[in-house]
């Protein structure tokens, strides 16, 4: 499998170590992999808490799907509340 580069852009790591790459990447979670020394590969990552694992399962997957599915074909009926 081959690598493809889209283009390539040289940047330098400033005195406190860090690199900027661009705007477009401001606040995003990165991993940085060194597969050899001075070789970085750096990709974008969405990040899930311990806490929130079970919501990524497939069977919950599925039962959010379907439920989510189940509640746009289903309005919610207006409630009248009588006060004595």
């Amino acid at each position: 499998m081959g690598v493809v580069i889209d283009h390539q852009v040289i940047k330098s790591i400033g005195s406190s170590g860090q690199i900027s790459l661009g705007k477009e990447y401001a606040g995003r979670q990165v991993l940085v992999e060194t597969p050899e020394p001075g070789v970085w590969v750096i990709r974008t990552a969405t990040v899930v808490p311990d806490n929130e694992k079970w919501l990524h399962t497939p069977a919950i997957k599925k039962d959010l799907s379907s439920a989510l599915a189940w509640a746009q074909k289903n309005h919610p009926l207006k409630q009248v509340i009588f006060l004595n």
